[in-house]
């Protein structure tokens, strides 16, 4: 049967660089410049280089790869993607693009400030060159942080707090950001309302300038006195971090949120990508720079705030690096404006860095907004630039929110339910893991895949996305939400025992996306159904060793309920003897858990196996002990790591952040680098310069050969 998909003429990339521009672009954002080195001086320095590296080559470019083959293969965005793929997974879609629709309200706020800061910076050029925070030792630190605060946010003051004012109470709306909130998403619309041949070129601008803006800064870094000192900090290994689970965790997770995964942003761009593209070089191609760009970010901001550091030791008023890592709510608009005022021509160098912010953090948006927009014009046919028009309309009326005195606070509440570790996109990410390996063929996608791409995957991949990764997932899924449900207040309350309303509303946004997804998914579309994996009359195999499989797949997860019932009990920070009695009993009923789950896997995921090679139809109980069953298993790990922890007296430490001092702060640092810092900026250097080099070979290599002549995909694997 011809697929009817490739019939329909669809808008495609004008070309590979623009898909490939367009899909750095978001993956690449304004966590790239702040949040990955703050998270690699936090958790090992140079050491942590090596989880994030394996986080990237084992989860980050197999899953990338999957969302390529599905956007790609479906031609849709991603609810009609997951629909195509399984008529049960279509939520899954919708899931994603709603906490997409919610990240973007807030996300081009964060835009709003670099787009204020930047005009900040261009009136210190034509005024002299000063910036209005501009200050030295302490009181530049000091004044950084209250021109952002109090200046700029107007954040309720320490006296209306004591007062009993909220620090969530909305308050009067701060104009400055409104306006720039306004000007953020005109210039969203600008860029892709004339569709993905427009943001192709939008994106040859867009994307190499903030790489060029950051290539000056990281050269005016280098060649600061003192530049040694900051990139001590941020390369000296500790290698103990590496003995700590956490330091794991925090690398699978900033890998994760920075490329853009489950978010359906990589589904829709693939979607629009030509029948005959390159999948598999592309997504590597799209890794490696964003690995790279956030090295590269690292090195240029602490090469810079040692600069800093020196310049205000030799002024008498010394700054170490550490501390302005640790101060203020947010690097970037604290801790680096103020290393920026302690350079000749600050205004012109402040300039640069908010214009790279801006052009980074502003493909990330429309990308996010583009993959909202088709999922609904794939859905429902509406016209494209009126349903632009009100997503724009909406999403700014809800930005308001954040422009307020609250808006901080309620901005920060957002982002922890929709983008932390332990919820909203990571749990997508599971899912999506899970409902394509076990609910689809997944031996059809690495087909699909490996057709026109540059160099071929093999089965290993298959084993990656059924096992590997909702394993791990799920394990940072289980352990995060341990420790939040395990903190003092729980989730709903603040630390003097009041209600704390952002965490209320951010949790009912987390419980609506799903229940609204459901809800959507019963909307008909016409064609979403063309790829279903298996059709109606396929003989079924499995359904006793399925029926089995589930029943041990439920006693897994009982226990795993128990166990986790009972680690709600045990003081994570905790040697005590109670505590680690408690913890002993929590590991005996997970390793109970954990056993029962892997017989659940092995027979779910052998009678599956078993009926994909006979081309038959593996039983629904067959593919839901094998999804249960891994899940369970990552879940145990989950668990099981914290009590470890909890045993050898470690403690768990809370999620590094912006305003507080680092998890797991570094020993002092040399004055300049050691020779191991030196060898682990020359092997990261060689793996990025390398591993792109030989992409560019192989795409190469592949251009001169004849392209082979693509073929309609129909049933054949199914007969």
């Amino acid at each position: 049967m011809t697929d009817n998909l490739l019939e329909e003429q669809r808008e495609n990339w004008g070309s590979r660089s623009g898909f490939v521009l367009a899909a750095v672009g978001s993956a690449v954002g304004l966590g790239n410049l702040w949040g990955f080195p703050y998270k690699v001086y936090a958790n090992g320095g140079g050491a942590f280089l090596i989880p994030y590296v394996l986080a990237m080559g084992l989860i980050g470019i197999p899953l990338l790869i999957l969302e390529f083959s599905l956007g790609h293969m479906t031609q849709r965005a991603a609810p009609n993607a997951f629909r195509a793929a399984s008529r049960r997974t279509e939520p899954i879609g919708w899931w994603g693009t709603i906490l997409s629709f919610i990240i973007i309200t807030y996300y081009a706020v964060i835009l709003a400030w670099c787009l204020s800061y930047l005009i900040a910076c261009v009136e210190g050029i034509f005024s002299g060159g000063e910036l209005p925070w501009a200050g030295k030792g302490v009181e530049g630190v000091t004044k950084a942080g209250e021109y952002f605060e109090n200046t700029y946010l107007n954040v309720w003051a320490k006296k209306d707090i004591d007062g009993g004012t909220k620090s969530w109470a909305l308050g009067a709306l701060r104009m400055p950001i409104v306006w720039s909130l306004i000007a953020v998403w005109v210039l969203m619309y600008l860029c892709i309302f004339r569709g993905v041949k427009a943001v192709s070129k939008v994106v040859l601008l867009t994307v190499p300038l903030p790489w060029i803006m950051l290539l000056i800064l990281t050269i005016r870094g280098l060649t600061l006195p003192g530049a040694g000192r900051g990139l001590a900090f941020y390369l000296e290994p500790n290698w103990s971090e590496l003995l700590k689970p956490e330091t794991w965790r925090w690398a699978f997770g900033q890998m994760f949120f920075s490329m853009s995964l489950a978010f359906g942003v990589m589904i829709t761009y693939a979607s629009f990508l030509h029948r005959k593209s390159d999948i598999n070089n592309n997504a590597t191609i799209i890794g490696l720079a964003d690995m790279g760009t956030s090295f590269i970010a690292g090195v240029a901001i602490f090469a810079t705030l040692g600069g800093m550091s020196y310049a205000t030791q030799v002024a008498g008023q010394p700054i170490p690096v550490e501390k302005v890592v640790a101060s203020g709510p947010g690097m970037s608009f604290v801790a680096f404006p103020y290393a920026l005022a302690q350079l000749p021509y600050s205004a012109w160098f402040g300039a640069i860095f908010f214009i790279a912010l801006l052009t980074l953090g502003i493909d990330s948006a429309f990308s996010i907004t583009e993959s909202v927009l088709a999922s609904l014009i794939d859905k429902t046919g509406w016209n494209r630039n009126r349903t632009l028009i009100g997503l724009s309309l909406v999403g700014l009326g809800i930005g308001l929110v954040y422009c307020t005195r609250g808006g901080l606070s309620w901005l920060g509440s957002m982002d922890d339910f929709i983008n932390s570790s332990w919820g909203g996109i990571a749990l997508l990410g599971l899912l999506e893991c899970v409902t394509l390996g076990w609910t689809y063929r997944i031996g059809r996608l690495r087909e699909h895949a490996n057709e026109l791409s540059d160099w071929k995957i093999g089965r290993w991949w298959d084993f990656i996305i059924r096992y590997f990764a909702p394993i791990i997932l799920t394990a940072l899924f289980v352990w995060s939400l341990l420790e939040k449900a395990s903190a003092s207040g729980g989730f709903f309350h603040d630390e003097v025992g009041d209600l704390n309303w952002p965490v209320v509303v951010g949790l009912g946004f987390a419980i609506l996306a799903p229940t609204l997804s459901v809800a959507l998914s019963f909307i008909r579309s016409p064609g979403a159904d063309t790829h279903s994996a298996y059709k109606p009359g396929q003989a079924r195999l499995g359904r006793a060793a399925g029926a089995v499989g589930s029943l041990l797949a439920l006693v897994a997860v009982g226990a795993i309920v128990y166990s986790f019932a009972g680690a709600r009990q045990v003081p994570l920070t905790s040697d005590t003897a109670a505590a680690t009695v408690a913890a002993k009993l929590v590991l005996i009923a997970v390793a109970v858990a954990a056993g029962t789950a892997v017989l659940a896997t092995l027979i779910g995921g052998a009678t599956v196996a078993k009926a994909e090679a006979t081309r038959k139809r593996p039983s629904a109980l067959a593919r839901a002990a094998a999804g249960l069953g891994v899940m369970a298993i990552g879940a145990s790990g989950g668990l099981a790591m914290p009590m470890m922890i909890v045993l050898h007296g470690a403690g768990s430490p809370a999620e590094p952040a912006a305003s507080t001092a680092p998890a797991a702060p570094m020993p002092a640092a040399s004055p300049e680098m050691s020779w191991v810092s030196y060898v682990m900026l020359t092997a990261m250097a060689t793996l990025l310069i390398g591993g792109l080099l030989w992409c560019f070979h192989r795409a190469i290599k592949a251009s001169g050969a004849a392209a082979p002549e693509q073929v309609a995909e129909d049933d054949e694997a199914d007969r």
